[in-house]
This record gives C-alpha cells, structure tokens and sequence, in this order.
C-alpha cells in the first residue's frame, strides 16, 4: 500500500487526515512536534514522528526516519490575530516560518525522491481565508496566500516528473482549536483604537452562524486530491470555503467584517 507523510496530525484537520488515510488501509506517517501516541487508532499501518517544520534538522530527519513516500501532506499552521499596524515583526515572522517557509521546506525535502521516481502528490492545506479578507487576519492570510502562489507555480515546474500539486482551503472550523488558539495569540486587545473593534470582530466569528467547515470535509478534499489525477489544482473544503470560491471567481467584495 501507499505511504503519505502528514504534518501537524495533532489535532484538528491533520488528525482527521491521519485517521482517514488509516481507514483507507493506507500506510500514514503522522507528524507532530511533540509525539502523542494517543490519539489515533492503533495500527501497523502507522508511524508517528516528530516534526518541527521551522527547524531544518527536524525536517531531514523525520523524512530520513519516513523512508520512500508517495504523497506529503503540509497541514501544520499557526494563526495570530492582531491589527497591522500593531502586530510585532516577531509574530509575522512566527507566522510565516510555520505557515509559509516550513510548508516550501517540507516540498524541498520530499521533491528530490518524487522526481526520481517520476511519481509524487503533494497537497498544500491553505485557507478560504485567500479568498476573502477578514480584519485583522492580515499576516495569516498572507503566509497562505504566499504558499498559494507558491504551489501554483511549483506544479508547472514537476509535472513533466510525473508529480502533481494542489491547495486546500478549509473554511470555518468551529469544531477544531484554531480559533481558541489564535486568540491566545491576539494583540492589541487592550489597545483604545482597535481594541472594541478587535473584540466585535472575534465574537461575531466565535458566535457566526451559516455554513462551516469539518475536519471530514478536509480529509475528503485531502482524499480527492492525492487519489483522483483529474482532481484542480485548488479544491475548496466545506460549504462556507466553496461559497467563498464562488464569489470570488464571479467577481464578488474582496473584504468583509461580517
């Protein structure tokens, strides 16, 4: 059976990938930064190994450990919430070394043996996000729209290798941790302009009805990408991500505060 290698298995979208591939009889390498053995089933079928896509040592080694792959899956993401003008240079950088420059890292490493051997998926989960601004989400958005770019370009350049590439934009994810945890990262909660402004803006988020994103609905699209060649190159997941594709091919706001 096939291998893939999957990023941030954790919690949240990369856990529900892990597990999805697993049911699917797959051969899974889970990765997370700290290694916890108790959250997917257990199976012969499944490796977990550490994985901190910011440190290049950690990447050499878990793809060394992995061993021959035939599809990558980069899922590991932080958020931060904060107005532009106040969010500290340290945090975008943070944001971008996880989200952006870890995800090229971990295409860097994986690509030399997909060339080889003429065959290889990598699949990039971003977020609707690129689609359609939201205040305060400005250097996120940017590292994701940056490994958008990225992609598109890096699958011209490997397809004559036989290796494809693709982009997953999850939605809303009330069900996974990503928004409690980017609150914890939030600045400028107490600041006087942006601070009641800050505070409207995430519990309308928190408290937002309408269509939303599932773990299910990414591994799905996760699924579909590395399984089915004739898969695009972007595949919105969940209702709310394929609304939001919706509107910005057809021309729609670019902003929103809703």
């Amino acid at each position: 059976m096939p291998t893939v290698l999957i990023t941030g298995c954790s919690s949240g979208f990369g856990l529900e990938i892990a597990r999805h591939f697993l049911a699917q009889e797959w051969h899974v390498v889970a990765t997370m930064r700290t290694p916890r053995d108790d959250v997917l089933p257990k199976s012969d079928r499944l490796r977990i190994l550490p994985l901190d896509v910011t440190d290049a040592d950690s990447i050499r080694q878990a793809v060394a450990d992995a061993g021959p792959l035939d599809a990558l899956v980069n899922n590991a993401g932080v958020g931060a919430g904060s107005p532009s003008e106040l969010t500290p240079m340290a945090t975008i950088r943070d944001i971008f070394e996880t989200n952006t420059f870890g995800t090229i890292a971990m295409m860097q490493a994986v690509l030399p043996q997909f060339r080889q051997r003429r065959s290889g998926v990598v699949v990039n989960v971003t977020s609707s996000i690129t689609y359609k601004a939201t205040p305060f989400a400005a250097s996120y958005r940017a590292s994701k729209a940056a490994v958008n770019a990225f992609t598109e370009a890096a699958a011209l350049e490997v397809a004559s290798f036989g290796i494809r590439m693709h982009i997953v934009l999850p939605g809303r994810a009330p069900e996974t941790r990503f928004l409690d945890n980017g609150k914890n990262r939030i600045q400028g909660m107490d600041d006087a302009a942006y601070g009641p402004l800050i505070q409207q803006i995430f519990d309308t988020l928190l408290n937002r009805t309408g269509p939303v994103t599932y773990s299910r609905d990414v591994a799905e699209a996760v699924w579909q990408a590395i399984t089915e060649p004739a898969t695009p190159l972007h595949i919105p997941a969940g209702l709310d991500a394929k609304e939001s594709s919706r509107e910005a091919h057809l021309g729609g706001d670019a902003a929103t505060t809703r």
